[in-house]
């Protein structure tokens, strides 16, 4: 019996457990010495989790094979850190679990919120030009967010759906009158059912940054350190006890691997470790810690 099918077990049939021998020769045990972390299985020790959300576990609307098991395998010892910016962490939990996705908003690190928590804390009484979708701007509203029209101290910058060439017109004013450009991510796309891509947040930043040469001041997404230190704060977890599963080398890789964290790569991508959640959950790959591209082990 592998060692997930075992946790399953222990996670989701707890009688079936009783009757398996936990210490069976078949497992690998404890070493009195510490083993490398290189040369271990990806499940070795019961990590927690930090899971990537589009193309990790979901494209769009539809779940990924073997997300619902991998979550089920890792209950209560998983969060998901995702660079959505369209979100609430409660609109997100509902979307999630009507795919059949077991979880709740405290399970989620979303870019957008993130954002807006970096305003109200770094930016308080700051004047805000926002451009976001209307859930993210009435979340920053609430939290005490100063959302104007015009003559900003900060334009920020969320996935806006409906942005277009007067948005682009109104950053591109308030950047020129000296306001501080804040995004929520720097990714460009994200991956969605058949292989499509869906544009994102990167996308709308490269037009402001080409319009007006401004780059942001602050980036609150992955790959930089703030939503992984979150979800280890959310675990009660180390690094060294914690693994970042997704899809994305620049983000999910490269994040990791300057926050001291071992990851593992879906989709496929040349450096991704399986094509599925379904497929990691089958396969004892090791995790790699250095920087995708560079050597990573």
């Amino acid at each position: 019996m592998s060692f997930i099918q075992l946790n399953w077990l222990c996670c989701c049939r707890p009688d079936l457990a009783r009757m398996t021998a936990y210490d069976s020769p078949s497992l690998a045990c404890p070493a009195a010495s510490a083993p490398n972390p290189e040369d271990t299985p990806w499940h070795a020790g019961q990590p927690s989790l930090i899971l990537d959300l589009d193309g990790t576990l979901i494209r769009e609307h539809e779940p990924i094979e073997g997300a619902a098991e991998l979550l089920r395998a890792f209950h209560g010892r998983f969060v998901i850190v995702s660079n959505n910016s369209t979100h609430t962490a409660h609109q997100m939990a509902r979307r999630l679990r009507g795919m059949g996705l077991p979880v709740r908003a405290g399970d989620l690190v979303l870019a957008g919120e993130q954002m807006v928590q970096y305003l109200r804390a770094h930016h308080a009484g700051a004047r805000i030009l926002m451009r976001a979708t209307p859930a993210l701007k009435r979340q920053a509203a609430a939290r005490g967010c100063r959302l104007v029209e015009r003559d900003a101290d900060v334009v920020a910058l969320a996935l806006d759906k409906t942005f277009d060439y007067a948005a682009l017109a109104a950053m591109a004013r308030e950047l020129a009158r000296g306001a501080k450009l804040v995004a929520s991510n720097i990714d460009r796309t994200h991956p969605g059912p058949d292989g499509q891509i869906v544009p994102e947040t990167g996308t709308l930043l490269q037009a402001v940054m080409a319009c007006t040469g401004n780059r942001p001041r602050h980036v609150c997404g992955k790959p930089g350190p703030a939503m992984f230190a979150e979800g280890l704060r959310r675990l009660g977890s180390t690094p060294a006890a914690t693994l970042v599963i997704g899809d994305n080398p620049a983000t999910d890789a490269a994040g990791a691997a300057r926050a001291g964290l071992r990851y593992v790569l879906l989709g496929t991508g040349p450096q991704a470790m399986a094509a599925t959640p379904a497929q990691l959950l089958a396969r004892d790959c090791t995790a790699r810690s250095g920087l995708p591209g560079r050597g990573a082990a």
